[in-house]
């Protein structure tokens, strides 16, 4: 699925080929049939905050937000053990599981990277991709929170992708 390569992107180390890409991305997001037009003001809302940055303000604060607080780890299995023994057989699993699929990890990449659980969902099935979402929610509503704790404009990218896994919509 197309959304879940586009929200990897901007959840990656900002650069200046993801700034250039932003008229791409959002054309992109326009004709994104699987998005809601909720979801879509929030993304298009994120990529022009983007847009109205220079490169290097956008690295910063996403070293900021990403790098300087552990709270606010795109590595997923960190908010469910932290630094515990329990992390490394999920991340053994996680890697195991890419490859009965075909994708192998980069070794410089944990396998529960968000940009790259992402970039997995969008190579699925979309029933398939959302199951597999779906055993990711609890983190991202914990991820979420606390982005949202800070302000961070990364927070509403990742409800909407906490939303994407949800089985059973939550209602308002």
């Amino acid at each position: 699925m197309r959304l879940y390569k586009i929200m990897s992107a901007l959840l990656e180390y900002p650069d200046q080929e993801l700034k250039s890409a932003i008229p791409e991305i959002d054309e992109l997001l326009r004709n994104e049939l699987a998005l809601s037009a909720e979801d879509f003001a929030v993304i298009r809302k994120f990529t022009g905050w983007m847009s109205a940055m220079e490169v290097t303000e956008l690295q910063a604060a996403y070293v900021q937000t990403f790098d300087m607080t552990p709270e606010h780890s795109l590595h997923l299995t960190h908010h469910l053990f932290g630094d515990d023994r329990g992390r490394g057989p999920a991340l053994i699993d996680l890697a195991e599981y890419y490859k009965e699929f075909g994708l192998v990890v980069d070794e410089k990449e944990l396998p529960d990277y968000l940009p790259l659980v992402l970039e997995f969902a969008s190579t699925l099935e979309p029933v398939e991709a959302k199951v597999f979402m779906g055993q990711t929610v609890k983190v991202l509503t914990q991820l979420a929170l606390n982005l949202e704790k800070a302000e961070s404009p990364y927070a509403p990218l990742v409800r909407v992708i906490e939303k994407r896994g949800q089985l059973v919509p939550v209602s308002a």
